[in-house]
């Protein structure tokens, strides 16, 4: 797989998550990458979840990945998880953590990932597009969708 895909960034921690169907059985996984090589990975998956909620348990395992202090970026194809802790979680916790059409959906992992990211300014979370060719982006992908196969 590594030999087919040539593009996108060559360092930071790449994340994904995936359900199949949605919702239902899913996965998530995360690799940490400097100059085109793996200094770390993870993935695991659920028996009952929603790609939703993989995209940001990824996330979760990619802080985990990152040394404190140590400056990186973390890409993710989901632009809801790069909005909900980028544009609207600080809302919602200045309204006791509540939307204002109701309450937030997966809040048992978007409140520690938001407080999380506040704690580790060193880190950028930024969106990347899916399936368009991004050699870590398609690892990351592999390593969600690995617990439905027999091997990585």
């Amino acid at each position: 797989m590594l030999q087919r895909f040539r593009d996108g960034p060559r360092d930071g921690v790449f994340t994904d998550g995936s359900s199949i169907p949605n919702p239902g059985p899913g996965g998530w996984g995360a690799v940490y990458v400097i100059d085109d090589e793996v200094i770390a990975q993870d993935h695991g998956h659920d028996a009952q979840t929603t790609n939703n909620r993989m995209e940001l348990r990824a996330l979760q395992a990619a802080l985990e990945l990152v040394p404190e202090g140590t400056s990186a970026t973390i890409y993710t194809d989901s632009n809801l998880a790069v909005r909900t802790l980028t544009e609207w979680a600080a809302g919602w916790r200045r309204r006791g953590w509540v939307r204002k059409s109701g309450p937030v959906e997966n809040l048992d992992l978007v409140q520690p990932l938001f407080e999380a990211f506040e704690a580790r300014p060193e880190l950028e979370l930024q969106w990347i597009k899916a399936h368009a060719g991004n050699r870590w982006n398609e690892y990351a992908d592999a390593l969600a969708t690995a617990w439905a196969r027999d091997e990585l």
